[in-house]
């Protein structure tokens, strides 16, 4: 199938299953006319590929996932790299998370020590 019918398929943008494919995440081959031309395997890594990303991992930590894109990711049970993986970018997102709501505490402290007066004028 071409692009077009692939992203159709999976909801995925054209765009992305470039991305998906320079990462080497899926494969393509090339018709005579140039187009790419996928096989049907490709609707289920990018199904497992956008599971893990909605799931917050990154296209570096999806990498590490390659030899199991092709089964049922929802059903398989994890494997003790991807548990590691898993927990390391949870690790990361909690910090973020963290620096956000630090952030968020500051600017609330600086909006609440503005004065009435100062406050009602903007």
């Amino acid at each position: 199938m071409r692009i077009g019918e692939l992203a159709d398929l999976t909801g995925v943008s054209p765009r992305a299953l470039r991305k998906y494919e320079s990462e080497g995440l899926i494969g393509s081959e090339r018709a005579a006319n140039g187009y790419r031309v996928y096989g049907d395997r490709a609707v289920v890594r990018i199904r497992n590929i956008r599971y893990l990303l909605d799931a917050g991992l990154t296209l570096a930590d999806v990498a590490c996932f390659r030899a199991c894109l092709d089964g049922d990711l929802t059903t398989a049970p994890p494997s003790p790299e991807g548990l590691r993986i898993a927990r390391d970018r949870l690790a990361v997102i909690d910090g973020r998370i963290a620096a956000q709501v630090a952030a968020r505490d500051r600017l609330a402290r600086a909006l609440d020590a503005v004065p009435p007066a100062a406050a009602a004028r903007s």
